[in-house]
């Protein structure tokens, strides 16, 4: 008996809660949760849902608060511009971003998923509510979806999956404004869509894939595609603060009489903590890959402890060894050593965000070209050089010769030169040098760039010259 208990309790492992023995979707029904746990959560799910929804809006400088133009390869960030050159601050960022969420699941587990995860946010705070308005509770649910046909549940249905769409429609533009900003979105929704056909594809495209998530696919995105969930395996530690279960004070579980002299565990095995589950997993089983730490299961037991007089928190966001030992270890040497790697990282991202330069130079020699000889015995080269202005500001400039001094420099069309605003500029130069002076084929020339007199940024160019004949003695 004890051993076939044994392999009931341990079956979870072999599979997972939405999928039957063989192979099959199993739809989950969630008892709508309720709770002071649920309470915080519906004020952070509005608090982060604005912040979400108003980011196109919000402007710093003139410009978006936010942007991530992966097509035109430009991304704002805080009001500041990022281009294809500083693709190793993008790199370092995500970098940086990595480790923190390394850090922050080893230390809090995944907090992130049940508390500011899009994904969380909509399908829970949205969409699972809408259906709870419509069709009623888990119950209800189930009776609505077995019932033959009829008019009350085809106008339940249809006025679901039209305000899902409604919805999904809405996110499409939100998620588009912030790929290329508020005002092409609006531009693409005033006209007709052969004339921004891309974009017509693009939202109806979002649209698609939001409706199947939010519709239809729904908690299989965190618990199939979603690779974090799998990342607790590797994170979590036994100090890593979880929702979890306490064994030591619910087991044995079981209903209770009066007339049993057996004593029992706290748990009443009512399996309304598996009933309310959004992925349909017993939390009782311990951390699961499936657990969004939505905090449901802990509101519904902290209401049924209080009904048969007991204390709340047999579910709660505890660790392992709090469970265990009783004591709470946040701090160990994992975490101090992720802590130092993200420090260090900041330290780095911050030098080089704060010391990045406004106008940022790229010099190539001409294609196809070598060099060639003046009457007066110069040597010249061409050059395409390339200014990139990361300000919203036109700004103009001057090109100088650094090294060596006896480098001349001229620019071949117009004298001036203006970089434009979040743009960049393309100009022929031509750098000549005494003959006499070259000492190798190749050399190299230091160009500076110099806004109203100050020098704002320094580039080497290679140089080539003829090759010098060595006199043998």
């Amino acid at each position: 008996m004890q051993e076939n208990l044994f392999e009931y309790d341990e079956e979870y492992r072999n599979s997972i809660a939405t999928v039957d023995a063989d192979g099959k979707r199993v739809w989950v029904y969630p008892k709508k949760p309720w709770g002071s746990h649920h309470n915080w959560r519906i004020v952070v799910s509005i608090v982060l849902l604005s912040i979400l929804f108003a980011g196109p809006f919000i402007e710093m400088n003139g410009k978006p608060f936010m942007l991530f133009n992966i097509f035109e390869r430009r991304f704002i960030i805080l009001g500041q511009v990022f281009w294809p050159q500083d693709f190793f601050l993008l790199a370092l960022t995500l970098i940086t971003f990595f480790v923190f969420i390394l850090l922050f699941t080893v230390a809090f587990g995944r907090v992130w998923c049940g508390w500011a995860c899009p994904q969380t946010l909509f399908m829970e705070m949205v969409f699972r509510k809408i259906e709870y308005w419509i069709e009623g509770d888990a119950n209800a649910q189930r009776r609505l979806d077995n019932a033959p046909l009829n008019f009350q549940k085809f106008f339940k249905k249809v006025s679901k999956h039209i305000i899902f769409l409604a919805i999904s429609i809405v996110i499409a533009h939100l998620l588009m404004a912030y790929l290329i900003g508020i005002d092409q979105v609006k531009e693409i929704v005033m006209q007709s869509p052969g004339e921004h056909i891309a974009g017509f594809i693009g939202l109806t495209a979002f649209t698609g894939i939001f409706y199947g998530v939010f519709a239809h696919f729904r908690e299989q995105a965190c618990i199939v595609v979603c690779p974090y969930g799998r990342l607790q395996g590797v994170l979590l530690v036994k100090d890593s603060i979880v929702v979890a279960y306490d064994w030591l004070r619910g087991e044995p579980r079981g209903k209770r009489k009066k007339t049993e002299v057996e004593k029992k565990g706290d748990c009443i095995d009512c399996k309304l903590c598996v009933h309310v589950c959004p992925t349909g997993i017993d939390i009782r089983n311990g951390t699961q890959l499936e657990c969004v730490n939505c905090t449901a299961c802990i509101d519904v037991c902290d209401d049924v402890m209080l009904k048969i007089n007991k204390p709340k928190g047999l579910i709660r966001y505890s660790s392992h060894t709090a469970i265990e030992q009783g004591v709470q270890k946040l701090f160990n040497a994992r975490i101090a050593g992720y802590t130092f790697v993200l420090v260090a990282l900041l330290s780095l991202l911050s030098y080089f965000i704060f010391t990045r330069a406004d106008i940022e130079m790229t010099v190539l020699k001409a294609p196809g070209t070598l060099y060639t000889k003046t009457e007066d015995g110069l040597i010249t080269n061409l050059y395409s050089i390339e200014f990139v202005n990361k300000t919203f500001d036109d700004v103009p400039i001057e090109l100088r010769i650094e090294s060596p001094a006896s480098a001349l420099l001229s620019k071949v069309g117009e004298p001036s030169i203006i970089v434009p605003k979040e743009d960049m500029y393309k100009g022929i130069f031509m750098v000549k040098l005494p003959e006499h002076e070259i000492t190798s084929m190749r050399m190299i020339v230091q160009l500076g760039v110099y806004q109203n007199g100050k020098r704002i940024e320094i580039a080497d160019a290679k140089f080539i010259g003829p090759l010098k004949s060595k006199h043998i003695k």
